[in-house]
């Protein structure tokens, strides 16, 4: 599977649930194992492969079952010459589609909506899928509902590990797989509900004395926070390190979901900056001293979400580092 966006997420949660459904399964590629390093499954075992654009450029000989392209937005634009050269990196997975192989596609983009017409008037097997319309065709999930081919399947609102609307996509993608695994809706309804969330994405850390702690560490940019952002209301928000181009000002109008807002990092002293007389804010300088304060202050039915729009390298080892911190501060508030 490959997408600008959901990659990981729609891998490991396939996988999840496939397992579940009793399908022996592996998960890797650009996430966690190296697809040539995986154990051999033998004929009934299934890969579950996340493959970047740079990998689609190289893999020469393999044929997949099944194939998703979740959406495409501007990306290693550098490495592929331009758009067109990042939009045919990601078109190449279909061409490895084994005979009467089907191709899952999010059409919420005009990138992907394009490719998915192509594909299907070469004859190839196309899923369209969305989080932004109900499809009469398809698997959508516009209002939170999944729906296959129209038809409500699950309320995706009620799993608290996939929340938010890029989430009802990957879920989406999920059910679409594995449907086209020949497993049927209620297994797959299973697997999604059981599902236990990627790590450093949105992870449910806990709820303690009625406040939700949420470690999104690997939100190291402006749009990667603005997901988790449109999940929650009343939100103590730590942020900052080393920030990206743009930093936060493409945030503002998520501005009223935020009660406090808690800054770390190179990157507080700009960020104040754009707070300043629209979220309340306190200088933390350090992750400890956030979530301190965060825990002090937040009250029942509040969220401390670590969202930080910035890479990690200034205080942390990565962000997987710092997302690991933050669960061990969540923890000792216990």
């Amino acid at each position: 599977m490959t997408g600008t966006n959901g990659k990981s997420t729609t891998t490991t949660l396939l996988a999840h649930v496939l397992a579940e459904a009793g399908r022996e399964v592996a998960a890797g590629g650009n996430l966690g194992t190296a697809a040539l390093d995986m154990a051999d499954l033998g004929p009934q075992g299934r890969y579950v492969l996340e493959l970047s654009s740079y990998q689609l450029e190289l893999i020469r000989s393999p044929r997949f079952k099944a194939g998703v392209l979740l959406n495409i937005t501007p990306d290693h634009l550098g490495r592929h010459g331009g758009m067109g050269g990042y939009v045919a990196a990601k078109r190449g997975l279909f061409d490895h589609l084994a005979p009467g192989g089907t191709a899952v596609v999010g059409v919420d983009d005009d990138y992907c909506e394009l490719m998915a017409d192509e594909l299907a008037a070469k004859g190839i097997k196309v899923v369209r899928i969305s989080a932004e319309q109900t499809l009469a065709e398809g698997v959508s999930a516009a209002d939170g509902i999944l729906r296959a081919d129209g038809v409500p399947v699950t309320d995706l609102r009620a799993v608290a590990r996939l929340p938010g609307r890029h989430n009802w996509q990957n879920a989406c993608a999920a059910f679409a797989l594995a449907r086209a695994d020949g497993i049927a809706d209620d297994a797959i309804v299973r697997g999604l509900e059981s599902y236990p969330g990627l790590a450093h994405r949105q992870e449910l850390v806990g709820t303690i004395r009625g406040v939700t702690y949420i470690n999104d560490s690997k939100a190291t940019n402006a749009d990667a926070t603005e997901k988790a952002l449109a999940c929650y209301q009343n939100i103590h928000w730590i942020l900052g390190g080393q920030a990206k181009e743009g930093g936060i000002n493409s945030l503002v109008h998520y501005f009223d979901r935020i009660k406090h807002a808690y800054l770390i990092g190179e990157a507080a002293e700009d960020f104040a900056q754009v707070l300043e007389g629209r979220v309340p804010h306190t200088q933390c300088g350090s992750l400890l001293m956030a979530v301190t304060k965060a825990a002090a202050t937040a009250e029942p039915g509040d969220v401390v979400l670590l969202s930080p729009a910035c890479a990690s390298w200034d205080q942390f080892k990565s962000f997987e580092h710092r997302g690991d911190v933050f669960r061990q501060l969540v923890e000792a508030q216990r």
